[in-house]
């Protein structure tokens, strides 16, 4: 017994004094700020290139830095840079070799005292928890290699500016935003703008996926926030970006779970103001936001919403010059980008290397119209059908938008913009909504199968998302005791004896919608002044 207790207590001396020397050596992040402090200073003496950071000797301390974010040619010229061999291997070794030691040891004296053979079959080994991908990169992407969305880039400007230069904000009393929520169909870029805007400031950029947060182990999803958090801050000013992030930020009810609901109460306690993310900004992506938690969309933790939407015709033209410009090629690009209404900017990147591949299976030089046009039907699968318009869809759709938003401008129902394949009506600021407020509203979505059938006298399934908005309207009507059943019919009346004698002005704005693709509130002004 007493030297069953000798061997277990060497054992863990032995234990403390190898992880003192592990992490005595362990060197610190630091900024670049500081690196360049001790390269001027001639304070570096020794340096290593391990993985993808440096590791150097700096007046007797060990310190590290991403390897991308120095000028490694700059270091060369002042001291001797050696690569680091990875000796954790042989750390583990060792230490495997103690503890089946030590378990023989204690077994073969269980053994004599109670006269049993050592059990063969150990514990099944305990699934490592530790999260491992928490290295930053120093994005090399800019707005410039962003095309298509230049009322994001503006608003997003100002955002690398206060990275840049946050002490011009601190000075005039004005704080960092903490978190900026980005919003729009899968495809439209929120990852790359992300990255731009890490590149354009040159801050680490530590990109998670909400899935990787949710786990069925209770804790660890929470214990994974807050090292993120915790690497983020220590290499600020930096960018925390979180894709998908409805699937850790889902709202709490009935279906909720333990493990995720710990998981969102870590992400809003490191994103509340109690906490001091000092130079961390938050910027996350979904599509899905009518899903998430209202705690974690109120001002103070996402301080800024960003909407991206489909590219409309000058946007879809930008990126496909933009993917087309290290490619030789023929094509006109305007007819191009007139033929994929409904495209991402996803879309359009396969497009144009499908379109290649084509070239090259034809054994051609460079790429031509034709090439796009037959793999066009290949892309679109699995592509809503609404978004894959005929030439005759189109000017349907056109007429049944530009009804709608005739109507949004007669009855000030406000709308940022209408475009061929969405609306995006302003929502009611007032906690307290009127009667005919709600009653304009449902003019407004009645309007496009009323022009329709005033047009074409003919109904289309396209009205099927506005009609099921309509009902939603009523039942809240309903609700509130403001109308009785007829209010759809009374409302559709109204609306018709609006839009007879209009049917020109809707002609000629469908025009400008086929043309421009997207329709805002000045162009409606103009032609009713018109």
């Amino acid at each position: 017994m007493k030297n069953k207790k000798i061997i277990f207590i060497s054992f863990c001396v032995l234990c403390v004094l190898l992880a003192v020397a592990y992490f005595k050596n362990e060197p610190k992040y630091i900024d670049e700020k500081l690196y360049k402090s001790f390269l001027e200073q001639n304070l570096i003496q020794k340096a290593l290139i391990y993985e993808n950071e440096l590791w150097f000797q700096a007046a007797g301390e060990h310190y590290r830095i991403i390897k991308d974010g120095v000028d490694l040619r700059e270091l060369v010229a002042r001291v001797p840079v050696g690569i680091k061999q990875d000796n954790s291997l042989w750390i583990f070794f060792i230490l495997l070799v103690f503890i089946l030691a030590l378990l023989v040891s204690l077994g073969y004296f269980r053994q004599k005292k109670q006269g049993q053979k050592f059990p063969i079959n150990p514990a099944p080994a305990e699934k490592n928890l530790e999260f491992s991908a928490l290295k930053p990169v120093i994005s090399s992407i800019t707005f410039s290699d962003v095309a298509g969305v230049d009322e994001v880039k503006t608003e997003l400007y100002e955002l690398v500016d206060f990275l840049k230069n946050p002490q011009k904000y601190k000075e005039f009393g004005v704080k960092m935003p903490k978190g900026v929520l980005m919003i729009g169909p899968p495809g439209v870029g929120k990852t790359l703008i992300a990255k731009a805007v890490a590149g354009e400031a040159g801050v680490p950029f530590f990109y998670q996926s909400g899935s990787s947060f949710v786990e069925i182990y209770v804790g660890v999803g929470a214990k994974r926030v807050r090292e993120l958090f915790s690497r983020a801050k220590m290499m600020a000013p930096s960018i925390i970006f979180i894709d998908e992030i409805d699937a850790v930020g889902k709202a709490r009810g009935e279906l909720s779970n333990v493990e995720r609901d710990s998981t969102l109460n870590q992400l809003l306690t490191q994103m509340d103001g109690f906490e001091d993310n000092s130079g961390v900004i938050v910027i996350a992506a979904t599509n899905k936001i009518e899903l998430m938690d209202s705690a974690l969309l109120r001002s103070g933790r996402f301080d800024r919403r960003i909407f991206l939407s489909l590219p409309d015709y000058k946007d879809r033209l930008k990126i496909l010059q933009n993917y087309m410009k290290d490619k030789k090629n023929s094509v006109d690009l305007s007819k191009i980008a007139k033929a994929s209404v409904g495209f991402s900017g996803a879309g359009l990147e396969t497009l144009v290397n499908e379109a290649a591949i084509h070239a090259l299976r034809r054994k051609s030089a460079s790429v031509e119209e034709g090439d796009f046009y037959a793999v066009l039907s290949k892309v679109l699968v699995g592509k809503k059908k609404s978004l894959s318009f005929s030439e005759k869809e189109k000017k349907i759709q056109a007429i049944y938008q530009a009804a709608k938003a005739l109507s949004a401008y007669y009855f000030d129902v406000g709308f940022e913009k209408i475009t061929l394949i969405e609306d995006r009506f302003r929502e009611c600021e007032g906690s307290i909504v009127s009667k005919s407020e709600l009653l304009n509203k449902i003019k407004v979505h009645l309007a496009g199968s009323c022009a329709t059938r005033l047009i074409f006298n003919e109904s289309y399934t396209n009205a099927q998302n506005d009609l099921a908005r309509v009902r939603e309207l009523v039942d809240t009507m309903l609700g509130f005791d403001m109308v009785e059943e007829q209010i759809w019919t009374r409302q559709r009346l109204e609306l018709e004896e609006f839009l007879s004698p209009m049917r020109d002005k809707i002609l000629k704005l469908a025009e400008i919608l086929i043309e421009k693709e997207r329709l805002q509130s000045e162009d409606v002004r103009l032609l009713m002044e018109d």
